[in-house]
């Protein structure tokens, strides 16, 4: 493999807030990786720290993504891609998502940048898992000629938190990983913004010293993430935020979006032509 690898770890701050009704913010440190799906074997014997599908200090297990199948990932989405009718000719496919730590991860969200053969960016998959095990995702496609800030929205499709019903809209605002990265998401319903999460991060070469530092700076990432979840919850229901009713999650994995959406805050994405 090149010495010169294509994935990175991207170290930076992450931020919630609720806005209604009752407002609540935590904001914390943390990293993830954005790792090329066709380098990550190469990843498994350069790095002594990093495992593919096998226990080290940090590792990537192809089960945590993806659907229970057993596809490769990178099959996995490019037979997406194909039914919405993108074709990106073998480009890139680069996953931003928390790796396992000792063993356990948990990504409430992991983002595949799809490239087109020519390095351009073709389309963004969401990947969205909750806490009662269901996994969804949305594909929406880049427009050719797109900025260094994306805008896209869509339909909220799963369940994720108690505290918020489904009938709700996602707008994501994203600078696609380079020095640096920002990926902002907005949560509306038909009062508009309920909800606002942000992750902005600097990128760090993907090294077993930088592994290691994360290691530290960083100590039991992933079980911090997932604890913080359960807590900020407790906090909600403590604030008096009633719980909502679970449906069933959608029947097909992934939400192909296309076109104008609106939101509460105008036209910014597109709208659902299949699930």
């Amino acid at each position: 493999m090149s010495s010169a690898l294509r994935s990175f770890l991207y170290a930076g701050k992450v931020m919630h807030q609720r806005l209604r009704p009752r407002r609540h913010r935590l904001a914390y440190s943390m990293f993830s990786l954005l790792l090329d799906l066709d380098e990550i074997d190469g990843l498994d014997r350069k790095l002594k720290l990093f495992g593919r599908n096998r226990f080290n200090l940090f590792g990537f297990y192809d089960a945590d993504h993806g659907d229970p199948s057993g596809l490769p990932l990178r099959l996995h989405v490019e037979r997406h891609l194909a039914s919405a009718g993108i074709d990106t000719g073998g480009g890139a496919i680069r996953l931003l998502a928390m790796p396992r730590i000792l063993g356990y991860a948990f990504n409430p969200l992991s983002v595949y940048f799809c490239h087109r053969g020519d390095a351009t960016l073709a389309a963004i998959l969401y990947e969205v898992n909750n806490t009662f095990g269901e996994r969804h995702s949305y594909l929406i496609p880049v427009s050719e000629g797109t900025g260094d800030q994306i805008v896209q929205a869509c339909s909220k499709e799963l369940y994720v938190s108690p505290f918020m019903g489904m009938e709700m809209s996602y707008a994501f605002r994203i600078r696609p990983p380079a020095g640096r990265l920002s990926l902002h998401i907005t949560g509306s319903d038909a009062g508009g913004p309920i909800i606002f999460a942000g992750f902005s991060a600097e990128r760090r070469d993907l090294t077993d010293a930088v592994l290691l530092r994360a290691f530290f700076v960083y100590p039991l990432l992933t079980l911090k993430v997932i604890a913080g979840i359960h807590w900020e919850a407790l906090l909600l229901w403590l604030k008096g935020v009633g719980l909502k009713a679970r449906p069933a999650p959608p029947h097909r994995p992934v939400t192909i979006v296309g076109g104008p959406v609106e939101t509460s805050q105008g036209r910014v994405g597109g709208h659902v032509v299949g699930s």
